[in-house]
């Protein structure tokens, strides 16, 4: 390539990713302006009894149901659980001393 190729090619690539940049600012800048970009975060009641592990959290673009159940273990712990009892380490209680 000749170097008013380069040049060129150089002009078009930065016209470009200001056209981008600008266009980003725009939009952000009218978002903001016309008040979408407000997050509302709303925690719903229920008419009936309200369950005291129940948290339902709602926004524009969606509804969230959080339930905590009694005596729950995650699934990362439980996985870590069964490794180790494989494992052997003394920790787990597996492993017994032997010497007599």
């Amino acid at each position: 390539m000749k170097i008013k190729e380069v040049l060129k090619w150089n002009v078009r690539v930065s016209m470009l990713y200001a056209f981008g940049i600008w266009t980003m600012l725009g939009t952000y800048g009218y978002y903001q302006y016309m008040g979408r970009n407000d997050e509302k975060t709303v925690v719903e009641e229920k008419e009936t009894l309200p369950n005291p592990r129940e948290v339902t959290i709602q926004r524009p673009h969606m509804k969230t149901t959080i339930i905590y159940k009694e005596n729950f273990v995650p699934y990362t712990t439980r996985i870590y659980n069964f490794l180790n009892s494989h494992r052997g380490d003394a920790a787990s209680g597996d492993s017994q001393d032997s010497t007599k």
